[in-house]
């Protein structure tokens, strides 16, 4: 990949222990961490406190996340800033054309710049060759594997992408993602009978099976065996050639949470069990979209170190962040799921089924928890971005809140997947 040049916030170990200052103090590269248990829950500032600022008006971030979108200003700085608009999403507007989508009423979200067509473009032209070079789909899927938007999305999801080689890398890796929902789980001859073991026997396709050399060349064989395990290892060697080791490892523990979410999930359907709604939101954190953000600084160009990234408090932004969009999908797939084969399981329908209440109050219901978790994200990270202000730190709490915004923009836009329900 061609080298995007330095990145003003990349920094050492050594650099950015320097650069907190009164966080380590006088520890040195022990204050690369940041943030002590102790400083999370009372931090203790040089100077008396200013007044705490009041959460933003319904509809608005928090006033110190406002800030932190805006970024940080002066020389250097250009390249750390992320266009997202500050004012409230509007009111639910009526739909402007087939291809514009409608958002949900009364759903909490950031609208996004129309993505950089001549990136769509490209990243759409070079994602169907790669396709083809892991024979990932039979011709008759064509139109499905178009209809998704990937190239839209991940344009969208990743505004600072400094190339279209970085954007390959996210790009690549939520096909893949996609091609093993579909084909072990659901729509393409998914079953949860026997999904163990193909989850499994994927997963070494990201995470390397060390073993003796005589069953070495089998495991090698297997992995061109169908288009998931195809795809996942094609995709990781990709990111493998962008992501430092941490890095690489950081987004295999994710997919490892996620594919723990996927056998809960298949679990509760082969013994036709509906959770109740918190173990359904329990089991979201895992089956969901957490692996897409979590590697926002690799498609960025640049890394956020892992003792930052593992910090209780990012692991909860994340965490939020995952959530968040995540019950975006449940909520814009919710007439697409009821009209497929069998029951599918999502907030909505794990709702009314559990509260005993309508359809339409549960969908309803679902958009305040949605809600709810967009706000305590935000929350989080403005509060992480006052504790730990790091300009590594900042970027990628930027960078996770436009995929959050970008997410939501796919899900709204995609008419050829996804329509509302009529409930209003």
């Amino acid at each position: 990949m061609p080298d995007p040049g330095p990145s003003p916030v990349r920094s050492s170990l050594p650099a950015a222990a320097a650069a907190f200052g009164t966080y380590g103090h006088g520890r040195g590269v022990e204050a690369v961490g940041c943030i002590r248990p102790e400083q999370l829950a009372v931090p203790a500032p040089a100077e008396p406190p200013a007044p705490a600022e009041p959460p933003g008006p319904a509809g608005l971030p928090h006033p110190a996340l406002k800030r932190l979108l805006r970024g940080p200003s002066g020389l250097g700085t250009v390249g750390l800033h992320l266009a997202r608009h500050e004012e409230p999403p509007p009111a639910a507007p009526e739909p402007a054309g087939p291809a514009a989508g409608r958002p949900i009423p009364g759903l909490y979200y950031h609208p996004v710049p129309e993505p950089d067509p001549v990136r769509v473009e490209e990243v759409s032209r070079r994602i169907k060759e790669w396709a083809d070079e892991v024979d990932l789909y039979p011709p008759e899927w064509e139109d499905q594997f178009d209809g998704f938007s990937v190239g839209r999305y991940m344009v969208a999801c990743h505004p600072d992408a400094p190339s279209t080689d970085h954007l390959m890398l996210a790009t690549r890796l939520m096909v893949a993602e996609n091609v093993v929902d579909d084909c072990y789980c659901e729509d393409h001859g998914g079953s949860p009978v026997g999904l163990g073991g193909r989850l499994l026997l994927a997963h070494t396709a990201l995470d390397p099976l060390h073993t003796t050399a005589e069953y070495q060349p089998e495991w090698t064989e297997s992995l061109r065996s169908d288009a998931p395990r195809r795809a996942y290892r094609s995709a990781m060697e990709h990111l493998l050639q962008g992501a430092s080791p941490s890095q690489a490892d950081r987004f295999r523990h994710d997919m490892a949470r996620l594919h723990m979410g996927y056998l809960a999930e298949a679990a509760w359907a082969e013994t036709e069990y509906v959770p109740q709604v918190w173990e359904y939101l329990a089991m979201r954190q895992f089956n969901n979209f957490r692996p897409c953000p979590t590697i926002t600084d690799t498609v960025g160009g640049y890394e956020l170190p892992a003792d930052l990234h593992a910090q209780p408090a990012m692991q909860r932004v994340i965490a939020l962040a995952g959530n968040a969009t995540t019950i975006v999908n449940d909520l814009y797939s919710y007439t697409k799921e009821l009209a497929s084969p069998g029951r599918h399981l999502n907030l909505p329908v794990v709702i009314a089924e559990r509260e005993g209440v309508s359809v339409k109050e549960a969908y309803l219901k679902a958009v305040e928890v949605h809600n709810d978790l967009m706000h305590a994200f935000e929350a989080a990270a403005a509060d992480l971005a006052a504790t730990c202000p790091a300009p590594n730190v900042a970027r990628f709490l930027r960078g996770v809140a436009a995929w959050v915004d970008g997410n939501h923009y796919w899900h709204m836009t995609n008419t050829y997947r996804y329509s509302l329900p009529d409930f209003w």
